[in-house]
């Protein structure tokens, strides 16, 4: 039992070397998108958020920082919808 133990050991190290599958490609922005999350960063609840960050408080900063991802996202879909690109309604993302 020890031998093929010991046997095993140097398959399952090489089997470790594989090539890692490849990275799922992102999707390519359109102008108007990367303008919409141009505007959402420089959005007034994104900066004060931005502002709030306290870097020793590591629990606080993991909250903030999902927090101005939100407004983020929630500032980008309300552009795209003014400029006509994405049609209001929808399921809302799970939140974590």
């Amino acid at each position: 039992m020890r031998g093929a133990a010991l046997l095993a050991l140097p398959l399952l190290a090489l089997a470790a070397c594989g090539t890692p599958a490849p990275a799922p490609e992102a999707r390519a922005m359109s102008a108007m998108e990367a303008e919409c999350r141009a505007e959402a960063r420089a959005s007034v609840p994104a900066r004060e958020l931005g502002r709030a960050s306290n870097f020793s408080n590591y629990t606080y900063t993991d909250q903030l920082r999902v927090a101005q991802q939100d407004a983020e996202n929630r500032a980008t879909m309300d552009c795209l919808r003014r400029r006509g690109a994405i049609r209001g309604g929808g399921v809302e993302p799970v939140r974590r």
